[in-house]
């Protein structure tokens, strides 16, 4: 049985615990700056049926990452909402130098 997060501070060590290795991380911010650029193309030049795509592309990085290379079981799949929020705080903290990428 998974453990019980009560917010989201007790669950980011986890969950960066779970993307210890360099490209896995990599791959998570490639896979985000790409959902960043569709949302911009969507709301530049319109076709917002594109919107379908975002989460194969999130997820196809992400998960891409975890199996390859980190060697585990995504933490979408036990804390789906935490694991989203996750993404994008890693991706801030890789942004501004926090975490190494």
């Amino acid at each position: 049985m998974a453990k019980k997060y009560n917010n989201f501070s007790e669950f980011y060590p986890f969950y960066l615990s779970q993307h210890t290795n360099l490209i896995c991380r990599r791959l998570h911010f490639v896979g985000s700056c790409f959902i960043l650029l569709l949302i911009f193309y969507v709301a530049m030049y319109g076709g917002f049926h594109l919107l379908w795509f975002i989460p194969v592309i999130g997820y196809g990085f992400a998960w891409m990452g975890h199996y390859i290379f980190e060697k585990n079981r995504p933490a979408t799949f036990v804390y789906p909402i935490y694991s989203l929020i996750g993404d994008w705080v890693m991706f801030k903290d890789m942004v501004i130098g926090k975490i190494k990428f």
